[in-house]
This record gives C-alpha cells, sequence and structure tokens, in this order.
C-alpha cells in the first residue's frame, strides 16, 4: 500500500489519474496533449513516461499495447482498498471521538 501513498504525493501523477479517470485508455500523446490543455502542464513524454510507470508499478493503471501504441487505463482497486481500511465504518463523524467517559 505504501506504493499507492508514494505515487499519490506527486500532483502530475493525481492529475494523470483525473484524465484517465474523465476518459480511460488514453495514449501518452493524449494524456500529454490533455495535461497541457486542461492543466497547462508541460512536461516532457518522458517525464509523463515515468509517472505513468509510477502508477502502474502501483497499481493505480493497466497499459494495453496495440500495435505501436500503448493505452492507459485507470484502475481504482487500490484506491478502493484504502478507502476500505480507513475510516472504518463506525467511526464517528467530524467533530465526534471515540473517547468513553
Amino acid at each position: 500500500m505504501a506504493d499507492v501513498f508514494r505515487a499519490l504525493d506527486d500532483e502530475t501523477r493525481r492529475l494523470v489519474l483525473d484524465e484517465l479517470a474523465a476518459r480511460d485508455g488514453q495514449s501518452l500523446f493524449e494524456i500529454c496533449s490533455s495535461l497541457a490543455m486542461h492543466h497547462g502542464v508541460t512536461l516532457t513524454r518522458q517525464a509523463i513516461s515515468q509517472h505513468l510507470a509510477t502508477l502502474e508499478a502501483a497499481g493505480l493503471i493497466a497499459t494495453e499495447r496495440r500495435g505501436r501504441t500503448k493505452f492507459h487505463y485507470f484502475t481504482p482497486g487500490p484506491l478502493r482498498e484504502i478507502t476500505r481500511r480507513w475510516p472504518p465504518d463506525d467511526a464517528p463523524s467530524s467533530g465526534e471521538t471515540n473517547r468513553k467517559e
């Protein structure tokens, strides 16, 4: 789970996930274009590719190669694991505590 937190620690990687959540199955070129148009992020394709590799290693994206093009897909499973773990279903609402008085 630590690799998921490390992957999410970077703003660019969070923006990549936002873009894939909005439109799944994008190529590297499409992701770079979306980041530039929607967020003003103008990194090189190599830099974005490294961010994608980190997200893939954390299990947050999956890839599929078709010919020379690699398509990237958001996989929310690791995020579901985090939300299942924290907070527990019986967690107090905001402002409450678990203290017994």
